[in-house]
């Protein structure tokens, strides 16, 4: 390699087909603006400030993104020091970072480091494969496909659009560089964090829609409509509770336009979601938020949730119900009724009677659809709500359903930790002896491990130690007189080590 950084940049974009880096990309940003120097000064800091907000909402998988973006507006503001700060901190915090160090060269050669921006440009080439044996190795393809996504997240924050035309080959470029990530990466990259990718795309394809929307080209419009439909269809399934709450929220924005279509579209049926009011996504809004809240509150990560929430969920899902009375639609309200009939610290601590009778008279009603009797979350919620309601057998009856409906692989481990603490309370009752206590647990036991993972079962089981550990004492005294030893040793195993903070209950957030 020579020794110059330009010539090392200028040999990538001459031999490879991605090329790391924001400086190099086909934005209005990179290039002269015909626009006064004071209005383009302004875009830029209030796409900064607003890159800066999303940094505080969101710091999942594309903070870097968010970060090597803003480290560029810097750069375009003149605040040179600034840009390399953050470049700089991304390379530490990521060292396989490819778009921080080709970003940190170009700002060393701004100012003149020579020296700094060819060690940049040699980890540069390292981390790309191109020095050595790794070539095309699961590593490289998956820095590469990062690489990639982060270049098309910067597309939706160009700045100095002229026109429509313009807006849509920006959009387009950037869910392009998207599509190549994927490509690159393929099955190397997290669920969770394709997901994310998968959610900004929806939000490009979702502004190339409004754009088309007064077009007379109706096939073009549909292929973004139906490509927004189905990246948001997987979005809504992810466990974070910003992409969700949001991804639902676009989701009813896209479902309200399907009447700007003389017909509905084939997205529509295809990501199965024909007859579904967008009142529906809408509602589950509110609902996700008061759940992520209230969970939080539970594990001690959060304050009390903002009971305003159900509020709003319920009259939204009011007005559905009035329109569209389904399965979906009363399994929702009897979610919310529930909560609104539990304390927001002590979940088993009942505040209002009326809303848990509510929450089962929707449950009923609920169960009346066709399949109602087949959902594990129906049982469920019954058996939450019987629960706090002192009905504890009748509870565990409901518990133990919604295990033998779930299916094997399911997140939904919150079942079993319910049906485990109630035996404990029954036990407590007297209602059922220490041999019936044992032999419950370890029937029931086996079942979660016959169903879902043991990283799940042993994190319930934490939970379930933490919160009645005298309970489990006993329990593991009576299982050792009886030789059930290998039960004992599950117990002790999930236990011995320092526990994990839970996760927020994968069967609530599915609701």
């Amino acid at each position: 390699m020579d020794e110059t950084p330009d010539v090392d940049i200028e040999t990538l974009i001459d031999e490879f087909e991605y090329i790391p880096g924001h400086f190099h990309l086909e934005m209005n940003l990179n290039f002269e603006s015909c626009t006064p120097v004071e209005f383009r000064r302004r875009d830029i800091k209030l796409k900064r400030d607003s890159l800066q907000f999303q940094l505080e909402a969101d710091s999942s998988f594309q903070q870097f993104a968010v970060k090597n973006l803003l480290g560029v507006f810097f750069f375009y503001l003149d605040e040179f020091h600034s840009a390399r700060d953050i470049f700089l901190s991304i390379s530490h915090h990521d060292p396989n970072n490819l778009n921080a160090w080709a970003n940190l060269a170009y700002v060393y050669d701004r100012l003149n480091m020579e020296d700094k921006a060819s060690q940049c440009t040699d980890k540069l080439s390292h981390l790309m494969g191109l020095e050595g044996e790794e070539g095309e190795s699961k590593e490289v393809r998956l820095r590469a496909a990062r690489c990639l996504a982060e270049q098309g997240y910067a597309h939706a924050f160009d700045v100095g659009l002229l026109n429509e035309e313009d807006s849509m080959e920006k959009l387009s470029s950037g869910i392009g560089l998207y599509d190549k990530a994927l490509a690159y990466g393929r099955h190397e990259i997290p669920v969770e964090e394709k997901r994310s990718w998968f959610f900004t795309m929806a939000t490009l394809c979702m502004r190339q829609d409004g754009i088309l929307m007064n077009s007379s080209n109706v096939d073009k419009r549909l292929l973004f409509y139906n490509k927004t439909l189905m990246l948001l269809r997987d979005v809504v399934k992810s466990s974070n509770a910003h992409y969700k709450a949001l991804a639902w929220c676009y989701l009813g924005v896209m479902l309200e336009r399907q009447n700007t279509f003389p017909t509905t579209p084939m997205g529509i049926h295809d990501c199965g979601y024909s007859g579904t009011d967008p009142l529906g996504c809408f509602g589950k809004i509110y609902l996700n938020m008061y759940i992520r809240d209230f969970e939080r509150s539970k594990i001690g990560s959060g304050g009390l949730p903002d009971r305003k929430h159900l509020t709003s969920a319920k009259s939204d899902l009011d007005n559905i119900i009035d329109i569209y009375p389904c399965l979906k639609t009363f399994l929702d309200m009897a979610q919310v009724f529930y909560y609104m009939g539990v304390d927001a610290v002590k979940e088993t601590f009942q505040v209002d009677e009326d809303a848990l009778n509510n929450a089962l008279v929707c449950v009923a009603k609920a169960t009346e659809f066709e399949l109602g009797d087949t959902l594990p979350e129906i049982q469920l919620l019954k058996g939450k709500c019987l629960r706090v309601k002192s009905e504890d057998l009748n509870a565990m009856e409901c518990f133990k359903r919604a295990i033998q409906l779930d299916n094997r692989g399911s997140l939904g481990t919150e079942s079993y930790r319910c049906l485990i603490e109630t035996l404990l309370n029954l036990y407590n009752q007297n209602k059922i002896n220490e041999e019936c206590l044992a032999q419950e647990v370890e029937k029931w036991t086996k079942e979660a491990e016959r169903k879902y993972a043991s990283d799940s079962i042993h994190q319930e089981l934490q939970v379930i130690y933490r919160n009645n550990t005298s309970e489990i004492v006993e329990l593991s005294k009576a299982m050792i007189a009886m030789g059930k030893m290998d039960l004992v040793k599950l117990l002790f195993q999930a236990v011995k080590v320092n526990a994990r903070k839970p996760k927020l209950s994968s069967r609530s957030s599915s609701f």
